[in-house]
This record gives C-alpha cells, sequence and structure tokens, in this order.
C-alpha cells in the first residue's frame, strides 16, 4: 500500500513559472538533503503534508484534460518517494499526452545509481538535477543554482523552452490564498 500513496505538500493546478506551458504542479512533502538556502524548507518534514492515493493524484491530473501541457514535480524531494512517484508517471506516461518535468536535488551520477532509474526516466522530458548551491545561485531557466544539470531525455522541450519559462508568479486559489511560486520568487 505504501507504494500507492505519495505525501504532498502542495497542488497547483496551473502555473506558468514551473515549466513550459501551463503545467500542473505537485510539490512533494520530505527531503533529507538538507541544502542550505533551499527556499522550499516547509517541504522538508517527512512528518508534515498529506498521504494521498496515487489514483487521487492521477484523477486530479487528468480532470485538468486539455487545460494543461504537463505536470512538473518538486519538492521536497520527488526521488526520495521513488516507487510511488514511478507508479504516478508510467500511468501519466501510458493514458495521457501530458509532458513531465521533474526537478530533483539527486545529481544524475547518483539517479543513475537508483532502483528504477531507466522506467523512472523514461516517464520523464526533462530532469533538473543537483543538490541547491546558493554560492552558485542562478534562478533562471528553471535552475535555482548553476550546479544543476539540464537532461532532455525526449526531443519535447529544448533549452529554449525553458527560457521562456518565467522566473515567478503570483497565483490567488479559489479560496484566496496567494501562492508565490517559481525559480526565483519576490521575498516579500
Amino acid at each position: 500500500m505504501a507504494d500507492q500513496l505519495l505525501r504532498v505538500h502542495r497542488f497547483l493546478p496551473g502555473s506558468r513559472a514551473n515549466g513550459p506551458g501551463l503545467r500542473a504542479v505537485l510539490w512533494l512533502q520530505g527531503c533529507s538533503l538538507g541544502c542550505p538556502g533551499c527556499f522550499n524548507p516547509e517541504t522538508h518534514a517527512f512528518s508534515s503534508g498529506e498521504l494521498v492515493p496515487v489514483d487521487t493524484l492521477f484523477r486530479r491530473i487528468l480532470i485538468l484534460g486539455e487545460t494543461i501541457e504537463g505536470l512538473t514535480l518538486s519538492g521536497g524531494e520527488p526521488l526520495q518517494q521513488r516507487r510511488p512517484l514511478l507508479a504516478l508517471l508510467e500511468r501519466i506516461r501510458a493514458e495521457t499526452p501530458l509532458s513531465v518535468l521533474l526537478l530533483t536535488g539527486f545529481t544524475w551520477p547518483e539517479i543513475r545509481q537508483m532502483p528504477e532509474t531507466d522506467r523512472l526516466l523514461a516517464c520523464v522530458d526533462v530532469l533538473i538535477a543537483g543538490r541547491y548551491d546558493a554560492s552558485q545561485r542562478l534562478a533562471r531557466h528553471l535552475q535555482g543554482s548553476a550546479n544543476k544539470t539540464i537532461h532532455f531525455l525526449t526531443n519535447r522541450y529544448s533549452l529554449a523552452d525553458l527560457e521562456t519559462v518565467p522566473p515567478a508568479e503570483v497565483v490567488i486559489t479559489g479560496t484566496g490564498e496567494v501562492l508565490i511560486s517559481g525559480i526565483d520568487p519576490p521575498d516579500w
């Protein structure tokens, strides 16, 4: 059953600052990497967030239909929930035309050593890898710092597509909550 539950920090049904086009964004809860200066420290605790069945998340994404171009996964650290994440991504790849962008703090060599890597990477169009390094802060093209590497795993996107992504956005939810999102959100 644990392979069918994801610990979720937040789900945003529409964003333009988290990848090319209008995308759903799923921030997963839990990260043990501890990058100094991380701008999502509230996503680190493994005891926070909400446990959500993979089927429920898939339906939330599927309901959005053709209004979105894809899904962006961030965190926390998505790859610390690899098995349920893989269950979700395999369904997205098999049952939808959506693109997938994955941001992780793990480096490319670390990812290549993980179990299920080939299956996981087969479900991802763009992977941005590496721990955030505040001394190399970049905050553009979806790279928080210059040491992060971009891996185009399909031909769906190019660097030019990532260059069009705005660095930040302000979203007002249906309940009136104000969300500030993106790779370079303003500090208000």
